[in-house]
């Protein structure tokens, strides 16, 4: 579609030229339409109880058959259901997208997510080197048909640099969110054990219970919101948080792809990861405020 205007001429002309895109150089935010959910200033109950962290067990034992995640007491960090008060706070609604982080990758020249076989084999996981190729970018572009899939081989340090990035893109001023800020967003202000209620449904998210082993496009289970709409809060993947437990690691929350049952899969379920790990079950979502940035 063309538009006729009369040209600009002269002195005048070059000066309305350079004063749009000055215009437009100064309103990035135009240039973004980042989804958010918006969560109220409030109580909300975090942790669990005896009987929560008992029945995730029962969970884990009949997805997998045996009782690790009871002897190594994978659930006894979690605080004791308490009430905790929060100021407002907007949340992604859906994990950062490949698609998303293209363009960050594209516009700062940041290393693309990708590990090399020496440093994955020293982290000592379960997953074989050649199960992380999948999510392995190429030329600096994600992996075809993954655009909207969760970006995952980032770390704490990856994901921060996002942060300030889309900071100074945007206008807000954006951040990891607090293990608490996540926790509320994904389980609602009543305290419940999944997303979307009390009671485990497969249904619903995206893990190994009947999911394809991988990540899947984000927002794929609208009906495993939580009360305030967070998508893909449980299942697909961990998410990093701002909450770090020593000098050199952070709290995860939300359970994968990779999980079953799904005790880890509960928003009050939490564990720590190295800060510079790159982990194909480990992506990321923000926050802000409202607050602009400086």
């Amino acid at each position: 579609m063309t538009h006729d205007r009369a040209p600009a001429t002269g002195w005048t002309g070059v000066a309305a030229a350079l004063s749009l895109v000055l215009l437009v150089a100064s309103s990035p935010a135009r240039a973004f339409d980042v989804d958010t959910v918006a969560v109220p200033a409030g109580p909300f109950i975090q942790g669990s109880d005896r009987a929560e962290r008992e029945a995730a067990y029962r969970l884990d034992e009949a997805a997998y058959g045996h009782s690790v995640t009871r002897k190594n007491k994978w659930y006894e960090s979690e605080p004791d259901r308490r009430t905790v008060n929060l100021p407002a706070f907007h949340i992604m609604r859906t994990p950062v997208t490949n698609a998303l982080y293209a363009r960050f990758i594209e516009a700062t020249g940041h290393r693309a997510p990708d590990v090399d076989r020496k440093t994955w084999q020293g982290y000592r996981l379960v997953h074989p080197y050649k199960r992380t190729r999948q999510f392995a970018w190429s030329d600096r572009r994600a992996p075809d048909g993954r655009e909207q899939h969760p970006v995952v081989m980032v770390s704490r340090a990856d994901a921060d640099a996002f942060a300030n990035w889309l900071s100074a893109q945007t206008g807000k001023q954006w951040s990891l969110p607090t293990e608490q800020q996540w926790e509320k967003a994904a389980r609602g202000a009543d305290g419940n054990r999944f997303p979307w209620g009390d009671t485990f449904n497969p249904d619903v998210l995206n893990s190994h219970d009947k999911g394809p082993f991988t990540t899947m496009p984000v927002g794929s289970f609208t009906d495993g919101a939580s009360p305030y709409g967070l998508l893909d809060p449980a299942g697909q993947v961990f998410e990093w948080t701002s909450t770090s437990t020593s000098a050199r690691r952070s709290i995860v929350k939300g359970g994968s792809w990779d999980d079953s049952g799904c005790g880890v899969c509960r928003p009050a379920a939490r564990h720590s990861r190295p800060d510079d790990i790159k982990h194909i079950l480990v992506g990321f979502r923000l926050v802000h405020t409202g607050l602009t940035a400086n």
